[in-house]
């Protein structure tokens, strides 16, 4: 740390240190910045920039627009169709259509599938 005055420049290391130590317990970033004399406010803006950020940004987790539309035509297999239909768009361009009745465990694993790149 060097003292010019009324700033003081910390180290990549010291606000390394610092921001570890804030997250050794919860609720310790008051209690951190005032032993190190920092605000709150820059002891989180410290834990912002060393934040671990995915390399992709398809690989961060969002919410995605659903769009809710009246089926154009009937189903032809009106048994199979029972269930309704859903589409699933991807951020890819994918998409996936689901008519009928399918049981969650399977739905879940085509839509990993699909999302994963391993269906096409």
């Amino acid at each position: 740390m060097v003292d010019t005055g009324r700033r003081q420049r910390w180290s990549e290391d010291e606000k390394l240190k610092i921001v570890l130590e804030s997250l050794q317990a919860p609720r310790q970033v008051a209690a951190t910045a005032r032993r190190y004399g920092v605000s709150r406010s820059l002891l989180l803006r410290w834990r912002r920039s060393f934040r671990l950020e995915p390399k992709d940004a398809a690989d961060q987790p969002g919410f995605v627009p659903a769009i809710v539309v009246a089926e154009p035509t009937p189903c032809p297999l009106a048994p199979a169709c029972s269930g309704g239909a859903i589409e699933i768009e991807f951020a890819s361009g994918t998409r996936m259509r689901i008519t009928g009745a399918v049981d969650a465990a399977t739905l879940k694993a085509a839509v990993a599938a699909l999302a994963d790149g391993r269906l096409r």
